[in-house]
């Protein structure tokens, strides 16, 4: 019998995995400095709405503003990182489909689910910029960002498991641990979703009459968790109020299904780090949401919130991968015949 493949599941699987994290973790940098975009004001800084492929793909009329002004630069640092992001993951289709097509196929096929997503990406932000960053495309920009950062770690986790596996290593997922983290991701991506199109709505007015550039942000002015006239959730006010409201309601739901998520994975005998990351992230996420009301918007506030809450969804969607779905992987191979025990009593 063939022993276990050396290098940790193979040379080709290992370099996949590092590129795969590579990939993510640029990803995650072009989500938080298009946070940076945003809060400099810099969204439309190679051009207007209507500008077409002067302001996208080219900006300002130029393929590489070399001058320029600061929002200009800002924004142009933003599609140097997507680009970059295309490129890894053209290496990342490219390295599957001649180290692993036969031995990992789902490598390829994630990979090219990652090509198609990123070129959507890109189609939205070309759109987002086309139509002065209508609150419907700014959502969908950032909600196709965060399904793309949880497949490049899907990739990542399949690929240590799979290494795991081959090695003798790995623990049973979880027992009945699934549909808490499927919840909990799904209200999280929601939470973040519908905060993408409340800052879309900037300077639309907190109830749609008059100048405010804090759009529905605002809307219920510095309350939480009552909202304007004291109320705990008063829908029905105002278009602006419940964009605000429906955020909120998601960011209620989402921190109860992480917490539940957490303490039955901690009730069923995981002890592992991700859980203790997830419920400090969770607790930052909630307050730095709770001063960006009490506090007004601010730009390393708001910069800093969606970095929270990347790093959150990216948590979230690891302890999905690593502790529901797969098989965990083991530092050590002296741990395997405890894995085959537990797995033999469940």
């Amino acid at each position: 019998m063939a022993g276990p493949v050396a290098g940790g599941g193979g040379d080709s699987l290992r370099r996949f995995r590092r590129l795969a994290d590579l990939t993510a973790v640029v990803t995650f940098l072009l989500i938080i400095v298009g946070g940076i975009v945003r809060v400099s004001e810099s969204g439309l800084g190679c051009g207007p709405g209507g500008s077409g492929t002067k302001g996208w793909p080219l900006c300002g009329g130029q393929v590489v503003p070399f001058v320029g002004n600061e929002n200009r630069v800002i924004e142009f640092s933003h599609r140097l990182l997507a680009t970059i992001v295309v490129i890894l993951i053209g290496l990342l289709c490219w390295r599957a489909y001649k180290g692993l097509r036969e031995r990992s196929p789902w490598a390829f096929r994630g990979a090219l689910i990652a090509g198609v997503l990123v070129l959507a990406q890109a189609g939205l932000g070309g759109l987002t910029v086309e139509h002065s960053l209508a609150e419907e495309l700014v959502a969908a920009h950032l909600g196709t960002a965060m399904l793309l950062l949880g497949l490049l770690l899907w990739m990542s986790a399949k690929a240590r498991s799979q290494a795991a596996e081959e090695e003798g290593t790995t623990r049973p997922p979880v027992r009945g641990l699934k549909p808490y983290a499927a919840t909990a991701a799904v209200l999280l991506l929601c939470a973040i979703v519908a905060g993408g199109y409340m800052a879309g709505t900037e300077e639309r007015g907190t109830a749609e009459v008059g100048p405010n550039v804090a759009g529905a942000h605002m809307a219920c002015g510095k309350m939480f968790p009552e909202c304007g006239s004291g109320k705990f959730l008063p829908f029905g006010n105002n278009r602006l109020t419940d964009i605000h409201l429906t955020h909120r309601v998601f960011v209620y739901l989402a921190t109860i299904a992480i917490i539940v998520l957490l303490s039955v994975a901690f009730a069923r005998g995981s002890r592992d780090r991700l859980l203790a990351l997830a419920a400090l992230l969770l607790l930052c996420q909630f307050m730095l949401g709770a001063l960006n009301v009490w506090l007004g918007e601010h730009g390393p506030l708001i910069v800093a919130h969606l970095t929270t809450g990347s790093l959150l969804w990216a948590t979230v969607v690891a302890i999905a991968y690593k502790l529901a779905w797969l098989p965990s992987w083991s530092s050590s191979p002296e741990k395997a015949p405890r894995a085959e025990a537990s797995a033999a009593a469940a």
